[in-house]
């Protein structure tokens, strides 16, 4: 036994860009992405990510060096998801919704060489590169040009060296892609949401994202050619890593660069969607414009902040799937999920949806998940009240924060687990629940509670349409529950509004005294991040600039 070792044979880097290779075998002449009245197969797919990798060689770009890309939901974004690692560089996606000055600080921290750029970016990727330092060489930039972009001529590309189809039709269709020489070489480079001043970078290696990847489909029972709709932002972690697991399975991506509710039941219609992704304010907002429930079931995973109990209850009863997980951008994807049980479809609808509402357990690619004592870092008990932050163990955690040591040594410590900041508890039966994160919690009186807990409520109110709970300060408890909320648009019209002292009265009636909102800010809409996340930092400022409440001892 001790002369078995690893072998060429036997141990070539692991990464999940092979799968459109075998795509294009298996799958060669269906449909791979769809957008607008254009349709590529699979085939084509593959050669165009060959051809431009090739250009983005012939340009420079050498190995581990970063390649930015700054698009929506388009076949470029897509199909660069290969074609950059095929190259051997790092892919970096970034926010299209982020001011320029904060995509300047990015695009100097990574170094980027080059950056894809789409069409309706253009200006602030010129804003961006303008605050570079002097002595910096500005990266090269390349168009992704659209057909809905009426100013794309000549005097458009002025700046840029060359377009997106120009480095395609100048591409090898041939290349021998650089595959990585070993698996724990970076292959991503993300940025987490809310980066300032001081980015922090996520790095993923080759290994990790192929754990992901197939952690993900298989988690999530995604079959063979499934109908994927993108309303997911591809640069918010790789699109939790189904850019490449659509591949894995010979998907139809339908592209779309930007949605609302009709459009996003019009395309469900229209090309038979299958499958789709978003956080739970996406899935709220498609169940406040549509009353009539789908012809067909439309599987849907969520993630990105625990959802109502109640919003999972209506998408049900419409005929969405719903799948509900939890990951982060340091995992690559979705790494703890509700794993469904038999017995629980016998249970009453509201009992499936408070049950489907936790978080869940493991996924298989993950070694270990706990919740722990905060101070003494040991295992909080299994009763679903005891309250600690969830760590994590695993094959798709990332390799770090690049250039941040101490960052990643704070998170990823030396007892060998992954400290998330997020807070939860563990339920008798195994399944993990979050209350929040470390930051959005309320210390009321001496009392921890739980902002989620509050909002979860608050979702049950008939004229709630988006709740957000976060401190206000207060000069005799500290800080108590403010509650930000949006109402459903028919409520704005057909009935009168419900005051402020209606729905604390509310909550008063569901809830414990100390965690009733004390204040209630009724806003047209909550700010939100371009993945649907409430935007809880900018409430939080909101609630400070208020200051104590008068009377706050009642």
């Amino acid at each position: 036994m001790d002369q078995l070792k690893p072998r060429p044979a036997n141990s070539s880097p692991l990464t999940p860009l092979g799968f459109l290779e075998r795509s294009a075998t298996v799958y060669g002449d269906y449909p791979s992405v769809v957008y607008n009245n254009t349709t590529y197969t699979w085939s084509q797919t593959h050669r165009r990510c060959l051809q431009v990798a090739s250009s983005i060689v012939s340009l420079g770009i050498k190995r581990s060096h970063v390649v930015s890309v700054v698009a929506p939901n388009v076949p470029a974004m897509y199909e660069l998801h290969f074609a950059v690692p095929m190259s051997g560089a790092i892919l970096n996606t970034i926010n299209t919704r982020l001011d320029a000055r904060t995509v300047s600080i990015l695009l100097i921290h990574s170094e980027s060489k080059l950056i894809f750029v789409d069409c309706f970016s253009r200006s602030l990727i010129i804003e961006a590169i303008s605050f570079f330092p002097p002595h910096l060489q500005p990266p090269f930039l390349i168009l992704i040009t659209d057909d809905q972009d009426s100013s794309t001529h000549s005097s458009s590309t002025i700046g840029f060296h060359d377009t997106y189809e120009g480095l395609v039709e100048k591409g090898d269709p041939h290349f021998n892609w650089v595959r990585p020489e070993s698996e724990w070489d970076p292959m991503i480079l993300n940025y987490t949401s809310g980066t300032t001043s001081a980015p922090k970078g996520v790095v993923h290696s080759h290994r990790g994202t192929l754990i992901a990847v197939l952690d993900g489909i298989i988690d999530w029972s995604v079959p063979k050619q499934p109908v994927y709709l993108w309303t997911l932002p591809m640069f918010h972690g790789n699109g939790w890593s189904f850019s490449w697991g659509m591949a894995a399975v010979g998907g139809i991506n339908i592209c779309l660069r930007r949605f609302d509710a009709p459009t996003i039941y019009r395309l469900i219609e229209k090309h038979g969607v299958t499958h789709m992704c978003g956080a739970p304010v996406v899935l709220n907002m498609l169940l406040n414009s549509n009353s009539q429930p789908l012809k067909n079931p439309v599987h849907i995973l969520t993630a990105g902040a625990p959802p109502p109990a109640s919003i999972l209850l209506k998408a049900e009863s419409m005929g969405f799937v719903v799948s509900h997980g939890y990951g982060l951008t340091e995992s690559g994807g979705i790494v703890v999920s509700c794993a469904w049980k038999p017995e629980w479809n016998k249970f009453p609808a509201t009992e499936k949806a408070k049950l489907k509402a936790r978080q869940g357990v493991r996924t298989i690619g993950m070694t270990q998940v706990d919740v722990v004592d905060v101070q003494s870092g040991a295992s909080v008990k299994r009763d679903g009240l005891s309250m600690g932050e969830i760590v994590l163990r695993g094959g798709s955690l990332m390799l770090g924060y690049l250039k941040d040591p101490v960052g990643t040594s704070k998170c990823m410590r030396e007892n060998g687990w992954f400290y998330t900041g997020d807070l939860g508890v563990m339920h008798p039966d195994g399944y993990l629940e979050i209350k929040d994160r470390s930051k959005d919690v309320i210390i009321s009186g001496g009392e921890n509670l739980s902002s989620v807990e509050v909002e979860s409520v608050l979702y049950t109110h008939p004229a709630v349409n988006e709740v957000a709970v976060v401190a206000r300060p207060d000069e005799f408890w500290g800080e108590t529950p403010c509650a930000f909320v949006s109402l459903k648009v028919d409520d704005l019209s057909s009935r009168k509004q419900p005051s402020e002292k209606e729905i604390i009265g509310f909550c008063r009636a569901k809830l414990p005294h100390y965690m009733v909102p004390k204040t209630v800010v009724f806003k047209h809409e909550l700010p939100k991040t371009s993945t649907g996340k409430i935007q809880k930092f900018e409430l939080r400022e909101i609630a400070k600039t208020m200051g104590s409440p008068r009377g706050s001892r009642m």
